[in-house]
C-alpha cells in the first residue's frame, strides 16, 4: 500500500509494515504487542504521552488539529491545563536556542520504506537534512540515567527507551531510499518546569549493533504477526498480568520472581 500521512497509522499499514515502535513493542513483549495491532488492546492516553505528543505537533504543523482532538487538555477557560503547560515551556524553550532549531530544521515528518531482515518497514523521520543528518525529537521526564529492572543497573535514557535501536532503523532504511549512511542525532527536551534541551549523536558502532539485532529478531516477529507461531508473553507486562489465568497453585519457594 501507499503510505502518506493519512494511511502511515491505519491497521492496514501496520499489518503489512513493521515499524520503530511495533518492534520495540515485540522486543517488550509479544503478546501484548499482537494483543494492539489486533485492537484488543490500547495505549492509555497519559498525562506524560500527551505532553510529548503536544510538543511532537507543534513541530509536525498539525498543533492545531491535535488541539481541537484532545479538548481534556484544557480549561473552562480555554487555557492550558498546568500539567500541560509544560509542553508550552518546551516549545518556547527549544525555540530560543539556535542549535536545537538547526538540528530541527529539517523536512519533517517524511516516510521511507524498506526492508530490514527480508522484512518490510516504514519510518516517519522528525527532521531528515538531506545529505547531512537524520534527526528524532524526544520529549522526555529528564536527562537522568533510568533504573531497568531487569538488567539491575541504571541506563541512559536513550539505551533504555530503545531509542538507539530506533536510530539503527531509520538510518538503515534511508539508507535503502538515499544510497548514503547518514549520522543519527536526538533532540531532546524534558518535561520539566524548567526545560532542559540536548543534541545527542548516537555513534555508529552503536548503531550498527542494534541493526544487526533487529536484522536477526524482525523475521520471528513478522511471522509472529502472520499467526505462524504463538506470542510469547512475557509475564510481567500490564497485558500479561490483565489476561493471565490461574491453573493450579504453586509452591511459593518456586517462585522465581525476584527477592524483595
Amino acid at each position: 500500500m501507499i503510505l502518506d500521512n493519512t494511511t502511515y497509522y491505519t491497521p492496514e499499514a501496520n499489518a503489512e509494515y513493521m515499524s520503530c515502535s511495533q518492534f520495540k513493542a515485540f522486543l517488550h513483549c509479544e503478546a501484548a504487542a499482537m494483543a494492539e495491532l489486533t485492537g484488543e488492546s490500547r495505549r492509555e492516553d497519559t498525562t506524560a504521552l500527551l505532553v510529548g505528543s503536544y510538543v511532537d505537533a507543534f513541530y509536525e504543523g498539525t498543533l492545531d488539529q491535535f488541539r481541537e482532538q484532545h479538548p481534556e487538555l484544557f480549561k473552562k477557560d480555554g487555557t492550558l491545563k498546568a500539567e500541560y503547560q509544560t509542553a508550552e515551556n518546551a516549545i518556547e524553550r527549544t525555540e530560543a536556542d539556535p542549535l536545537f532549531a538547526e538540528y530541527m530544521s529539517g523536512e519533517k515528518q517524511r516516510i521511507f520504506t524498506g526492508e530490514i531482515g527480508g522484512v518490510p518497514y516504514k519510518i516517519k523521520v522528525d527532521s531528515y537534512r538531506e545529505h547531512l543528518m537524520i534527526v528524532d525529537l524526544k520529549c522526555i521526564r529528564d536527562f537522568e540515567p533510568v533504573w531497568n529492572p531487569e538488567t539491575r543497573r541504571k541506563e541512559h535514557f536513550i539505551e533504555y527507551w530503545g531509542y538507539h535501536t530506533q536510530g539503527a532503523i531509520y538510518r538503515e532504511i534511508i539508507r535503502q531510499n538515499a544510497g548514503e549512511t547518514l549520522p543519527f542525532f536526538i533532540a531532546a527536551v524534558t518535561k520539566e518546569k524548567s526545560p532542559d534541551i540536548e543534541i545527542f549523536s548516537v555513534p555508529d558502532e552503536v548503531l550498527d549493533e542494534q541493526l544487526e539485532i533487529v536484522g536477526q529478531l524482525s523475521p520471528r516477529f513478522a511471522a509472529v504477526k502472520r499467526g505462524e507461531y504463538r506470542p510469547q508473553r512475557c509475564g510481567k507486562c500490564a497485558y500479561c498480568k490483565a489476561t493471565k489465568r490461574l491453573i493450579a497453585p504453586i509452591d511459593y519457594r518456586e517462585d522465581t520472581a525476584d527477592p524483595f
